[in-house]
């Protein structure tokens, strides 16, 4: 059963209006439009396909943990303090609500970031090690 599931290849989030939103993936974090009709989107980000889907109002992709906080589901990964630090600035300037940068208590450090439903993302400053080994062979 090891190694089986090789990647992530597709996310699916809760959107309004897959048009709309469509259009601020691409505006905000540089997505690709592969696809689109009333009831979704499909864009290429972060090497997968995310699919924006016509959801009922106020649903997300996010939870609320044991500790009554609101929980993102998804996690961007940056090459770098300083490529997080960058990104964090840039969606700043772009109007993107964006958290402050965390330490965690583990390697890299961390921010949050929310899409105009409310869908929060964390981006991380540490390549995984097998995404790492994939970039330099």
């Amino acid at each position: 059963m090891k190694n089986q599931l090789i990647r992530v290849g597709t996310t699916y989030l809760p959107v309004s209006d897959p048009g709309q939103s469509a259009v601020w993936y691409q505006e905000k974090l540089g997505a690709v439009m592969n696809y689109k009709d009333d009831q979704k989107a499909i864009l290429d980000l972060a090497n997968q396909s995310l699919f924006l889907v016509k959801a009922e109002m106020d649903q997300t992709a996010n939870f609320i943990d044991t500790q009554g906080k609101e929980r993102f589901s998804l996690t961007f990964e940056v090459d770098g303090l300083t490529s997080l630090k960058s990104l964090q600035q840039t969606l700043q300037a772009s109007g993107v609500e964006t958290g402050e940068i965390e330490d965690r208590g583990h390697a890299g450090r961390n921010f949050v970031f929310s899409d105009p439903d409310g869908n929060l993302f964390d981006v991380w400053s540490e390549l995984s090690s097998d995404f790492k080994k994939g970039v330099s062979s």
